[in-house]
């Protein structure tokens, strides 16, 4: 398996350029509901990650700041927290998973060094529960019925049989 199987591409990822400015990427954000996005380069390279701490924080150490000086303020002059590490389209797997394991995301990059994408924690923890259930399903359930219960998700309402949560 490799991470071109994972990928969602640049045209289809909420990123921002490192020139944009807090309040864009706090209206972007919100619009989104995301708390974390993309920051890539004019010249197409991954800049790193802005994240809802890090606006949060430079707001707090920041007093009087409002929506007009947010207007002014540079992403690329905000202090990032997290270094969200990208990997090669050509990554092992296990170098996707051990990155996931710490990041919402893992941003792509191509062998030019440039963002092509992300790959989102979700789908690989679907991926690896689909071949768990492949490989394992529980006793009372087929392989099939356990495969359709992965690729339909958690159903509401419903309560998990091992920890009685619904």
């Amino acid at each position: 398996m490799n991470v071109a199987f994972f990928l969602l591409p640049k045209a289809e990822v909420v990123y921002l350029s490192p020139r944009s400015t807090l309040r864009q990427a706090l209206e972007r954000m919100e619009r989104h509901r995301y708390s974390a996005v993309p920051l890539v380069d004019e010249e197409g390279r991954y800049a790193g990650t802005i994240t809802e701490g890090d606006l949060l924080w430079y707001i707090k150490n920041n007093a009087g700041l409002d929506l007009e000086r947010a207007e002014q303020v540079r992403l690329c002059d905000i202090p990032q927290h997290v270094q969200n590490q990208p990997v090669s389209i050509y990554a092992e797997m296990r170098d996707l998973i051990r990155l996931a394991a710490e990041q919402n995301f893992v941003p792509v990059v191509d062998d030019r060094g440039l963002f092509i994408g992300i790959v989102r924690r979700r789908e690989i923890i679907e991926y690896c529960a689909r071949l768990l259930w492949a490989t394992d399903p529980p006793a009372d359930r087929s392989g099939s019925e356990a495969r359709a219960q992965v690729e339909a998700g958690p159903q509401e309402g419903v309560k998990d049989e091992h920890t009685g949560a619904s």
